[in-house]
């Protein structure tokens, strides 16, 4: 694995077939298509910064690139991808053999250019939208989260306000004397033109008569625009004393409905205002949400108590009244944010579903980031939101504005990419005909990306039976991965990444091809893939099924792969290569990522968009959660996630992503009860109670969004989170003794008895 690792902290590419079949007929074969997954901004400590414009070819526009072959006496360089001859111009004269530009320095893989020479005019903008149909605590945690975040803003950066509940509040915060707002009604559809008129932004500038009206260079003022967004240093106090005055809304809510709540309507007019006043610019929407949408074109559930809100059930019979509308709603406002530019953020705090399974298209498209908790009291709201501010080490590094394009030799083409970002619609000889994900193009718009949003792009080799006797020019497939983002300096920059990958077609012995695929795959990426392949699926297909679907593509990859006698299962075995994924595919088959049952759409939704969006290490943590053993008697190790690694004298560490959770073993918990960790004599044992807080606090620092930390006994009710995890190989149905001397009350089949079965349908 490390050496994938390594090819990772060169280029921020991980995929799974490092070594590429190199017909149509073996890439089927193989199950899992060539694909990678790519982090088109993550940082690198030496990668250079080139002050200057990027050299392209006249013919694919594919950047100058260490796989160039390059003439030094005729001063011309050949494109890997379309063999275009390209001369360099004049300022390249004194290129030679040993005096050669960064992007020709084969280490330089991944390189960034930065040619914007004036300072970019926009500052970032954050306009907040803020839900006011919740009880009072709830408020009063939201606010004061809010005015946290307020103090850590850029003082540069432009900050609007938006309050909504049963109508929609602008907030005009350039008007300090006294609060004043623009209001709304929730159930009515608000067009752009409609709110810059109700807005008055033509009182003293009349309207232009023709052309899109957008910001101070197209039909606005900057004045109008400023009673609106002001810069954060500016209006902080203003901003504060409306949030510390915000009251929870007025209008009373009959015993038997729920709050009038206009989610819908209030989005879209912050699209619209943003629209008018900042189109382009980096702007983010953030949207603090507390509950099921009930008014406008977005509503989730009618007002009505007595309507449940939808479940998974009800998605399946297509008996949810109001779900296609409001996902008809939101892809329309999604193609309306990334036309302007924009992101939507949400922050979603309830008990009950607020309607992020709805809004995931409009957040995804958009790259925004998403936070689910129970109360806006909780720490994985409140750490989150401060996250997303914070600078220094651990901040997000939070980029906009971005267009990602691939360019690949002409034996590849892209079908599409699983990820948050959203089609530019360039069609072209590269584009596949089947289509994954946003497809159809092969270029693509990231309104919001920070350094570890992670795409996975899906390729397709379309080289028919290679011909024995045409001896091949070259048995490497190239890659070119373009980013040109601003950077969260303000700087645009372009980000280039070129990868070389070895092909190999059935020419010679099958076993030798197989072993060369053995040895370039990489289990990790791939069961990553597979997870954002099944998600996927599993959200556009009718009637699919993912388990069968899972347990045939394993089926087939170890029957191709794999060692074995026919009819022998006990001859069977797996390269080291290949040896841990059978392990990843059980334990994604009991993920939530394919089992929805006992969970609401809207966790379902989350889970899946931060799945697409996260690098390989984290997604496999999800996949597979990482457990480690703390004890007496050993340093912290790892142990097997199995009911098995329960003892009475140990702690676990379990990290499934989302939640972190401390166990404590019961003989442990009971010494802990004591209040032995407290007495001087016993301090081996406080140190080894700290020594998981330690831990669970490095990667609580280092994620995002912030995990939930849960500390519990053996025994104890919130131990469940653990158990859920574990593989069941001692459940209660065993019969004799147990190791742990805990047991699952499951009927899920044990990791052992899945490879047996595997094992004999393999050979068959």
């Amino acid at each position: 694995m490390s050496e994938f690792i390594d090819l990772e902290t060169q280029d921020g590419v991980r995929m799974p077939w490092n070594v590429i079949p190199g017909t149509k007929q073996e890439s089927t074969n193989n199950v899992i298509p060539v694909s990678a997954i790519y982090t088109p901004i993550k940082p690198f400590p030496t990668m250079p910064l080139l002050p200057y414009s990027p050299l392209r070819c006249r013919t694919c526009r594919a950047v100058l690139n260490p796989f160039s072959t390059v003439d030094y006496a005729a001063k011309i360089w050949i494109c890997p991808f379309c063999f275009t001859r390209n001369h360099f111009p004049p300022h390249y004269a004194s290129i030679t053999d040993d005096n050669l530009p960064a992007e020709l320095f084969p280490q330089y893989t991944t390189i960034e250019y930065d040619s914007s020479l004036e300072k970019p005019s926009t500052p970032p903008v954050f306009i907040f939208v803020v839900d006011t149909c919740m009880i009072e605590e709830e408020l009063s945690y939201l606010k004061s989260a809010l005015s946290q975040a307020l103090g850590l803003l850029p003082d540069h950066s432009l900050v609007g306000l938006i309050t909504f509940g049963s109508f929609v509040h602008v907030h005009e915060l350039g008007f300090s004397t006294i609060p004043k707002t623009y209001v709304f009604k929730g159930s009515k559809e608000v067009n752009k033109e409609q709110l810059l008129e109700q807005m008055s932004f033509f009182l003293n500038k009349p309207k232009p008569t023709t052309g899109v009206i957008a910001g101070p260079r197209d039909g606005l003022s900057a004045e109008s625009i400023a009673r609106f967004l002001l810069p954060a240093s500016d209006c902080e106090f203003t901003l504060n004393s409306v949030l510390e005055e915000l009251q929870r809304d007025p209008w009373q809510v009959p015993a038997d409905q729920r709050a009038t709540r206009c989610t819908s309507t209030a989005l879209s007019v912050a699209a619209s205002l943003l629209g008018a006043c900042v189109p382009g610019s980096g702007a983010r929407i953030m949207a603090f949400i507390g509950g099921p949408s009930t008014e406008g074109q977005g509503a989730i559930v009618s007002k009505s108590l007595s309507e449940p809100i939808r479940s998974h059930k009800d998605l399946d019979k297509d008996s949810a009244p109001h779900f296609h509308k409001a996902v008809k709603f939101y892809e329309g406002l999604s193609k309306q944010l990334v036309h302007q530019g924009h992101v939507l953020d949400l922050f979603a705090c309830a008990l009950d579903q607020v309607g992020i399974a709805e809004l995931k298209i409009a957040v995804e498209r958009t790259g925004g980031l998403v936070v689910l908790a129970e109360s806006f009291g909780h720490s994985v709201f409140k750490d989150s939101l401060i996250r997303v501010f914070q600078s220094g080490d651990h901040e997000l590094g939070l980029s906009s504005s971005a267009i990602f394009e691939i360019n690949c030799s002409k034996d590849v083409k892209i079908q599409g990419i699983i990820g948050p970002c959203a089609s530019l619609e360039k069609k072209g000889p590269l584009c596949s005909d089947t289509v994954v994900g946003q497809g159809s193009t092969s270029a693509w718009k990231m309104c919001g990306l920070d350094k570890t949003t992670s795409l996975c792009l899906i390729f397709e080799i379309v080289k028919e039976i290679p011909d024995a006797t045409v001896q091949p020019t070259s048995n490497q497939f190239y890659f070119q991965f373009l980013t040109y983002y601003q950077h969260n300096n303000g700087q645009m920059r372009l980000r280039v990444t070129t990868l070389s990958r070895r092909w190999i077609a059935g020419t010679g012995s099958i076993q030798a091809s197989l072993n060369d695929l053995i040895a370039g795959f990489d289990q990790e990426a791939a069961a990553v893939v597979i997870a954002r392949l099944v998600s996927f699926k599993m959200e556009t297909e009718a009637e699919f099924d993912p388990i069968r679907w899972l347990d045939k593509s394993l089926i087939h990859m170890c029957s191709r792969f794999g060692d074995y006698q026919k009819d022998s299962p006990s001859s069977f075995s797996l390269s080291p290569r290949f040896s841990i994924f059978p392990q990843f595919m059980f334990h994604l088959r009991r993920s939530q990522f394919v089992q929805v049952f006992n969970n609401s759409p809207d966790e379902t939704a989350y889970y899946r968009m931060i799945l697409n969006r996260e690098n390989v290490t984290n997604s496999v943590v999800m996949i597979q959660p990482s457990l480690i053993s703390y004890s007496f008697h050993s340093n912290p190790e790892p142990a097997l996630l199995d009911v098995a690694a329960i003892a009475a004298d140990r702690i676990l560490l379990l990290d499934s992503f989302f939640t972190v959770v401390i166990f404590h073993g019961s003989t442990i918990a009971q010494w802990r009860k004591a209040g032995y960790q407290d007495l001087p004599e016993h301090q081996a044992f406080a140190q080894l109670l700290q020594a998981p807080r330690d831990d669970s606090d490095t990667i609580i620092k280092e994620r995002f969004p912030v995990p939930r930390l849960v500390v519990c006994d053996q025994h104890g009710s919130q131990a469940r989170f653990l158990l859920a995890k574990l593989n069941p190989s001692a459940t209660y149905n065993n019969e004799g003794p147990l190791p742990g001397g805990d047991v699952i009350f499951t009927d899920d089949v044990s990791f052992e008895v899945f490879l047996d079965h595997l094992q004999r349908l393999v050979v068959q």
